[in-house]
């Protein structure tokens, strides 16, 4: 096994998924309090499933230095909704699928999809 160094980590994704619209309206309020509590890089409202996301969804892109304060703040605030976080090393296969962390649900990501985009 060979180990990996921290600094390989450029940023950070979080992908908020919601099923409904009564979990959309969570991901809105979270959505905002996320703008107005960190800096990050909001992606746009995704509300059909997307690439290799199984749910509508948007996305939080952010730095390494911010990890340590968004984490744990979605873990204690994302009520019913399931986020995966992942790195951005530049190899977006594995940083789905063996980097990956979940708070709640852990859904299927289409791997596939993600091998396919990578090889085209």
């Amino acid at each position: 096994m060979t180990l990996r160094n921290e600094t390989e980590i450029a940023g950070w994704h979080a992908h908020i998924y919601y099923k409904d619209a009564e979990e959309r309206g969570h991901a809105a309020v979270l959505r905002k309090a996320i703008e107005a509590r960190f800096e990050m890089r909001m992606g746009r409202w995704r509300d059909d499933p997307v690439g290799p996301h199984p749910r509508p969804m948007f996305q939080v892109a952010f730095e390494p230095e911010v990890f340590a304060a968004i984490v744990p703040w979605l873990a204690l605030n994302r009520g019913p909704l399931a986020i995966l976080i992942h790195p951005e090393t530049g190899d977006s296969v594995p940083d789905h699928a063996e980097h990956a962390l979940w708070l709640g649900e852990k859904l299927p990501l289409d791997i596939d999809f993600l091998r396919n985009f990578d090889s085209a």
